[in-house]
């Protein structure tokens, strides 16, 4: 039998799929360098079950204290203490629940046993959650040194899944879906090494990514390029030194140099409505940059077979196939029902299948 290799990393489709199917049983906790995208399966999750069925609670553990989560009140009548539960569970709507803690491994130490007990038992102090409820955590590696531990008898109890970070053509399909601004998907497109981890071997010389021995406290992460979005969409009102210190502010110093200067190329490019009424003519930009920045402008705008014929003649008179292979890439994976039954891209990918 041969030996199967299993890098024994999630991306975070199959961590939200893991959660779906074993969370209401054992909690998964979903661990990876900052910036990654953990935050957002809650979202994800929601998305995915719907609201009917589910309450989905977000805890963010860091910043709780005893008395958000649960307190002892006198009940004068009986002489007694009664658990009463924070409304932040809706323990009240009767609905099953999906508990998110976040950063679980930075909560204070006291809240972690609270926490252990509703990971292990499903309920809140005393008061147990409505059967079928999920509960799974988040956090950063401990190799991060961002302030993360666990008891390790709780460790053994829950199941501890590394989460890998998206590579670039996995966030930009997010990306292109969330309205991240063009200049940024094209800069990732352009720089996969952003999207590589200081686990990852060889990547001391990375400038861009975060690495737990530098004192930067701004790098790349698929959470600070969406926040950058707003930064480059708004680039005409504001000068190019404000446009690269905003940058610098959000995703590293090394990373607004190349994207600032990435940025300044939309002038050497081709419009799209140009390249559609005169594909076989128009300039083909020298600039490789340039030319992916105008893939990425096609793809979005692109909606039928009459402009995508028209636009695969432009593509054809790009000497590169490496080029040529991210728009028909992003085409079918963006475009699909359009570029799915198109001549010229089926006549491409027969040609070009040795580079797919």
């Amino acid at each position: 039998m041969s030996k199967i290799n299993f890098n024994l990393q999630l991306n975070i489709n199959e961590a939200k799929d893991l959660i779906k199917t074993i969370g209401h049983e054992l909690t998964p906790i979903i661990v990876s360098e900052p910036g990654v995208g953990k935050s957002s399966i809650l979202k994800m999750l929601e998305l995915d079950m719907g609201s009917d069925e589910y309450d989905f609670i977000y805890v963010d553990c860091p910043v709780k204290d005893m008395m958000d989560i649960a307190a002892s009140i006198p009940n004068h009548q009986s002489k007694s203490l009664e658990y009463y539960v924070s409304s932040l569970f809706r323990m009240d709507s009767g609905k099953k629940k999906v508990i998110m803690l976040d950063e679980f491994m930075k909560a204070p130490k006291l809240l972690q046993v609270i926490f252990t007990r509703l990971m292990l038992e499903r309920t809140v102090g005393d008061v147990p959650l409505p059967e079928g409820s999920i509960v799974f955590g988040t956090s950063n590696n401990s190799s991060d040194g961002v302030g993360d531990s666990m008891m390790a008898h709780a460790a053994n109890r829950v199941c501890l899944v590394q989460m890998r970070k998206p590579r670039a053509d996995e966030w930009n399909d997010w990306a292109a879906k969330n309205a991240v601004a063009r200049p940024i998907r094209a800069w990732a497109a352009m720089n996969p090494k952003a999207f590589r981890s200081y686990l990852d071997p060889d990547q001391q010389d990375n400038e861009y990514i975060f690495k737990p021995s530098s004192t930067a406290k701004s790098f790349v992460s698929p959470r600070s390029l969406a926040k950058a979005s707003v930064i480059v969409s708004n680039k005409d009102n504001l000068t190019e030194n404000t446009l690269a210190t905003a940058l610098a502010g959000t995703i590293g110093e090394s990373a607004a140099r190349s994207m600032a200067a990435f940025i300044a190329l939309e002038g050497k490019l081709v419009s799209f409505k140009d390249v559609i009424a005169n594909p076989k003519t128009v300039t083909v930009p020298d600039d490789v940059s340039a030319q992916v920045m105008m893939m990425f402008e096609a793809v979005d705008y692109i909606e039928n077979q009459t402009d995508l014929t028209a636009y695969m003649e432009f593509v054809g008179r790009i000497k590169s196939a490496e080029v040529q292979s991210i728009f028909f890439t992003m085409m079918m994976r963006s475009k699909p029902r359009v570029a799915r039954y198109n001549q010229k891209i089926t006549d491409w990918a027969t040609a070009n299948h040795m580079i797919m």
